[in-house]
């Protein structure tokens, strides 16, 4: 297939940005024709591709794994801003790690952990981090206890989509990714409060949680975090759309 041909095909397929996703089909070196039919039936051109890019990152994606999203960047941003040589790095709700692979890679030295309940994706985050830090739980019940209290930064960007927003979601989201990675509870912040209750055993003095939330939810996060003894404040991006609400022990 020829350049023109598939740009004129993504087009016709809803692709706001064709020629760039053209471009990066035809450098992939696989049968063109297979990737541009699986982008046309939606999958998401990251997990076409088999990566997406973070942070100047190339990062490995699959099928049946939440793709990490730009608006992230801003929440390892806060975290790299956060950490030192030799400091404890949690990254709970993981994913495919972006954040941890991140801090590694912009904070050498620190001590990053990335922790996740679903083992299809922590089978993709052992590609993108150290697979022996990259371990499977329950949010705390992941990390190995001798971590209480010498955390000094846990980020997570945790599902926090409503419940009943769902459907509203563009279909490569609502229809290729795991409905678990996407649906926060009633109102978006049903993990946001699990983490708070528990965090302040597991950071350290001085120690930071940093979440991902929407605009409309910060006021809400903000409270729970100053419930649970957080000094609260926030974060924003408006070239990213991001938004993340930082606790301080």
């Amino acid at each position: 297939m020829q350049y023109d041909d598939l740009v004129a095909a993504l087009r016709a397929a809803g692709c706001v940005f064709a020629e760039e996703e053209a471009t990066l089909l035809l450098a992939d070196g696989r049968d063109v024709g297979d990737l541009a039919a699986r982008r046309a039936a939606g999958e998401p051109l990251e997990v076409v591709l088999g990566w997406a890019a973070f942070r100047g990152l190339r990062l490995q994606v699959a099928p049946g794994a939440f793709v990490p999203r730009r608006r992230t960047e801003l929440l390892a941003g806060e975290a790299i801003r956060r950490l030192h040589p030799g400091d404890v790095a949690v990254e709970l709700c993981c994913g495919v790690a972006p954040v941890a692979a991140a801090l590694l890679a912009e904070v050498p030295g620190a001590d990053v952990w990335a922790a996740d309940v679903d083992p299809a994706a922590l089978a993709v985050a052992r590609r993108n981090v150290p697979a022996d830090r990259a371990v499977e739980g329950d949010l705390f019940s992941a990390l190995p206890t001798w971590l209480r209290g010498r955390v000094q930064v846990l980020a997570a960007n945790t599902p926090y989509v409503p419940a009943s927003e769902i459907e509203l979601l563009p279909a490569e989201a609502r229809l290729h990714e795991p409905r678990h990675t996407l649906d926060g509870g009633p109102d978006g912040l049903a993990l946001l409060r699990r983490i708070a209750a528990e965090a302040p055993e597991w950071l350290a003095p001085g120690g930071h949680l940093l979440i991902e939330v929407s605009e409309q939810q910060l006021p809400t996060a903000v409270d729970v975090f100053s419930r649970r003894g957080l000094e609260p404040s926030a974060a924003r991006d408006d070239d990213l759309g991001a938004v993340v609400a930082i606790g301080r022990r």
